[in-house]
């Protein structure tokens, strides 16, 4: 059974770092999407970094762009996010997210794209 567990959130101040891991289970990397998601209270649920594992292409949302990097090692089966400058918009629940069934690498920021989810990790930034 394919399992995601997240670690690393935290609380910090503005302009602070962190790093988040997701730690997997009961799958190996091969080519798939693996992502970083995010909510905050009241909105919706945002791709913040994903990566192809097959050709290690990447997507950032805008708001990230330049501050977070999304990286990932084979050998441990674990996904990173590092996150740089954080600002108090970053807060909210860090989701860790898998794509076991080998949808395109163009859908990787999509949400829908992964069966996969893990529970979260919380991030929050104060001013």
């Amino acid at each position: 059974q394919v399992q995601l567990v997240e670690s690393g959130g935290g609380s910090v101040q503005t302009g602070g770092s962190l790093r988040l891991s997701c730690a997997s289970s009961g799958y190996t990397y091969s080519s798939f999407c693996m992502g970083w998601f995010r909510q905050a209270p009241g909105k919706g649920r945002e791709a913040v970094a994903t990566v192809y594992t097959g050709d290690g292409r990447t997507y950032y949302a805008d708001s990230v762009k330049g501050r977070f990097t999304v990286s990932q090692d084979n050998a441990k089966n674990t996904l990173y996010l590092q996150m740089h400058s954080l600002k108090p918009e970053d807060t909210g629940m860090y989701y860790c997210a898998a794509d076991t069934r080998g949808v395109s690498a163009s859908w990787c920021y999509a949400g829908a794209a992964y069966n996969i989810w893990g529970r979260g990790t919380q991030v929050t930034v104060s001013s």
